[in-house]
């Protein structure tokens, strides 16, 4: 089944996606496997979304399906445990709730739930599918046809053979001790990465606690993973001040200023992704 195009959920003024009105998208067939993504934005600047695989689920690559993008990513796993697979050269990382994945532009990826749960990721991706960087672009690429599940060059090199092997890696795991931390006034940010074209970065903010005001140069996209969030937005028309509960985002358009503030006697944490800038 050829892919269908996926939704492209756009928002002028700040909005609060939840479970109730995230928008729904299937892709996948029976070679590459079927995913259910929760897509939470798509502009012309940055893409994301949230994808499940049930225990036992897997995607990989079909010639309708190809996984391979012109796209910077990063997968943050909320729930459960994912092995994410470079197919064109064997690479493999496993992935826990609270790590994340990060691989630039073609790059081949394949993903198994390699937990007995649901796994849970959120993907950030840019520049996104609206710039033609998804399906439109796979379709340039020479097809994978033999895809690798493993590198047999690491039998019998590892780990004197560390340095050469991971020169060559192209999905990089990022664990806590791989956060690079920035201190901009109550807000505790370590970012996962930061690119010409896509910045992620887990976030923290302790009670009673809120952070100067921020602008991004794009779009920008919150999720709160712990606790419960208020966003201050002074110059927007739909609204100023928004509740976001854990397990909901926030869409933060282009050039809008807006404050986070924690009234609440519990540390919050997010995830942060905006595109093709950080702050202003």
């Amino acid at each position: 089944m050829a892919r269908r195009a996926t939704p492209r959920p756009v928002f002028d003024q700040p909005h609060v996606v939840t479970s109730d009105n995230v928008t729904r998208h299937l892709w996948g067939d029976a070679a590459s496997g079927y995913v259910g993504d929760e897509v939470l934005l798509s502009t012309d600047t940055l893409h994301a979304l949230i994808f499940t695989l049930p225990p036992g689920g897997r995607f990989g690559h079909s010639p309708d399906n190809r996984t391979v993008f012109a796209a910077d990513e990063v997968y943050a796993v909320l729930q459960g445990t994912i092995g994410v697979i470079d197919p064109a050269i064997g690479q493999v990382v496993r992935a826990s709730e609270g790590e994340g994945v990060f691989f630039r532009r073609d790059t081949w990826h394949h993903g198994v739930n390699w937990g007995t749960g649901p796994v849970r990721v959120l993907e950030f991706f840019s520049p996104p599918p609206a710039t033609g960087a998804s399906s439109a672009y796979s379709k340039t690429v020479p097809y994978l046809e033999a895809p690798l599940h493993a590198n047999d060059d690491i039998l019998g090199n590892w780990p004197m053979g560390r340095s050469a092997i991971e020169d060559k890696d192209s999905l990089q795991l990022i664990q806590d001790r791989d956060l690079r931390w920035r201190s901009e006034g109550a807000l505790q940010v370590g970012l996962m990465c930061s690119t010409e074209h896509l910045t992620v970065a887990i976030m923290h903010l302790l009670p009673g606690d809120a952070s100067g005001s921020r602008r991004h140069a794009g779009d920008a996209l919150m999720h709160v993973t712990a606790g419960e969030l208020h966003v201050h937005t002074p110059e927007a028309e739909a609204g100023t001040w928004w509740r976001v509960r854990e397990g909901e985002s926030i869409v933060i358009p282009d050039g809008i200023a807006y404050r986070l503030v924690n009234q609440s006697a519990r540390p919050v944490s997010l995830i942060s992704g905006s595109a093709p800038g950080y702050l202003q």
